[in-house]
């Protein structure tokens, strides 16, 4: 349902039953009393036939599926407005308490009566369930924060952990750049260490022979 709608909904409740309770109080008042009652009254009525309006636009705003519902509702609200300002003409009329007596023995408005009654009722059974409805939209709202931050939480440590990974990934690469870098350089000295030993191994074999052909010499004159 719209929360718009619920809002208007609930301030018609309450002005409805505020209405009707200074009816009540009206009908058994005189002189000044009364109109300064009446005035009051007439104001709420005008309040109530504004959220009314605006009930309707916000009904009819929105999907067929839930305007079709809340225009049933809405319904009930402009009898329940109409019932009030016939209560209202009753009151203002010149023998209000004379008629008032009179038309309670009729039984079609005693029907009426019962009818608003019911109606009232109706709406204070809406307006609580609207209250439930809000505490419960606020709860939920509350946990939906609640979740929200959670995954918030988690996303910033998952972002941590792979600034880490990359890290020691880059650590890892620099440590093979050098294991590479070594192992070059080992192999460079590994051959300069091979190519030593034939150098001296051929120093060695040309000085035997040197002396080998030195004894040869002597030894032949």
């Amino acid at each position: 349902m719209s929360e718009v709608f619920e809002g208007y909904e609930r301030q018609y409740c309450e002005i409805s039953a505020s209405l009707s309770r200074k009816c009540t109080g009206a009908a058994a008042l005189d002189g000044e009393q009364k109109k300064q009652k009446l005035s009051e009254i007439k104001s709420g009525l005008e309040d109530a036939e504004n959220l009314i309006r605006k009930m309707d636009l916000e009904a009819r705003s929105l999907q067929p599926s839930v305007k079709a519902a809340l225009l049933a509702k809405l319904r009930e609200y402009k009898s329940d407005l109409n019932n009030l300002k016939s209560e209202v003409k009753r009151i203002t009329s010149p023998n209000a308490k004379n008629a008032s007596r009179e038309e309670l023995l009729e039984s079609g408005m005693a029907d009426t009566l019962s009818v608003s009654a019911d109606q009232r009722g109706r709406l204070l059974m809406s307006t609580e369930r609207l209250n439930n409805s809000s505490e419960r939209i606020k709860e939920s709202r509350r946990t939906m924060l609640e979740t929200e931050d959670l995954g918030v939480s988690i996303l910033q440590d998952l972002h941590q952990q792979r600034q880490s990974l990359l890290h020691a990934h880059t650590a890892l690469h620099g440590v093979d750049d050098n294991i590479g870098k070594s192992k070059k350089v080992l192999t460079a000295m590994s051959r300069r260490m091979d190519k030593n030993k034939w150098i001296i191994g051929g120093i060695i074999f040309a000085l035997v022979l040197a002396i080998l052909l030195i004894l040869y010499f002597k030894l032949a004159h």
